[in-house]
């Protein structure tokens, strides 16, 4: 068994490494980009690739390469069963609603007048989102019929930015007032801003969305949501509190792991999801339906390594609670795509 590793600087490969290294494990480092990838890849099993949703260059390539390589034979992760949707709400929706997931009441359109006219008939207040987007990026909540109109008319027209330096520094602010970032960091984003340089690479080349419009309603019942990461037989799961005057949780760094705290119907939710789904990794977002039911707004492949080091224990799919000081989703994964490897291998052999 060798294992082709994508290295990526903050990324889950260096956790990857380290795992094959402890572990006498036989792997080499290869870059996706390179012309001749393919090739390197000839003498692999495994090849993994913690591709990001903030790299315009990752968005092009990686499904199309990981869909490739699992012609080849080999196994990937994320393979495209788990990863295809990412960083695409639409995509998830049409996902989840296939399964029967439960999932929180969504309204989609691609025609200006049919989203104007349901505009003028729902009820306020809903929630707006563009397709891609992380830690809230993207999101805001929407009062009335008049707000909602506006924003469609701009997505029928100009389309709507991705990257606003006004949100941007306000989220900055907000993580320099509770000790999260540099007043250093803060400035920069600032100074960026007056003189207006590019914000990076995918904003760049990915300046607009437009053609279509996604509103969820709002979920108001309670301040925080649940997000419950599956990775194979394991589940773990954190609330994540509202920020301060927001409706939003996501990327808020206000997490409690207590499990006394998570309604374990949450991660009962996930599993069974998880069951149909059939992804290597997955987080779900969970919100409380009107009638306390879970419901989820939106799945990732992947998560945070940091954010999740502080998990107390987690769940098995028998839904048994496991204490664990030291969890670590990325030797979870790999230990995952491993047993996929040795599964594979063991079919082989009983069918010859």
């Amino acid at each position: 068994m060798k294992i082709a590793i994508h290295h990526r600087e903050g990324s889950f490969s260096s956790h990857w490494i380290d795992y094959c290294q402890r572990n006498g494990i036989d792997f080499k480092l290869v870059n996706a980009y390179d012309n001749d990838i393919v090739s390197q890849l000839a003498d692999c099993n495994i090849f993994m690739w913690h591709h990001h949703q903030s790299i315009y260059k990752d968005q092009l390539l990686a499904n199309h390469l990981l869909l490739s390589m699992q012609g080849m034979g080999l196994i990937t992760y994320p393979n495209l069963n788990t990863s295809w949707h990412f960083d695409d709400k639409l995509a998830q929706h049409y996902l989840l609603n296939s399964i029967g997931a439960p999932i929180v009441p969504t309204y989609i359109f691609f025609n200006k007048q049919d989203a104007i006219e349901w505009a003028e008939q729902t009820t306020f207040p809903k929630v707006f989102k563009l397709k891609n987007g992380s830690s809230s990026a993207n999101v805001m909540l929407v009062k009335n019929s008049k707000q909602a109109q506006r924003l469609i008319s701009k997505a029928f027209n100009k389309g709507i930015p991705t990257f606003r330096y006004k949100d941007r520094i306000k989220e900055r602010y907000r993580l320099y007032k509770i000790g999260k970032v540099s007043l250093r960091n803060l400035l920069g984003l600032v100074r960026r801003a007056l003189f207006r340089v590019c914000p990076g690479e995918y904003f760049k080349f990915h300046d607009k969305e437009c053609g279509y419009v996604y509103f969820q309603d709002f979920m108001s019942s309670k301040n925080f949501d649940i997000r419950v990461l599956v990775i194979g037989n394991k589940a773990i799961a954190k609330k994540r509190i509202n920020r301060p005057n927001d409706f939003r949780a996501s990327g808020g760094n206000n997490l409690i792991f207590d499990k006394e705290q998570i309604d374990e119907k949450f991660v009962q939710a996930a599993f069974l999801a998880n069951k149909s789904l059939k992804m290597q990794s997955v987080a779900f977002d969970f919100l409380y339906g009107e009638h306390d039911e879970p419901l989820i707004s939106e799945i990732s492949y992947c998560c945070g390594y940091e954010s999740n080091k502080d998990a107390p224990g987690y769940w098995t799919s028998d839904m048994q609670w496991h204490k664990c000081s030291n969890i670590n989703i990325c030797d979870w994964i790999i230990e995952e795509v491993i047993a996929e490897y040795k599964a594979k291998e063991s079919a082989k052999v009983i069918a010859d």
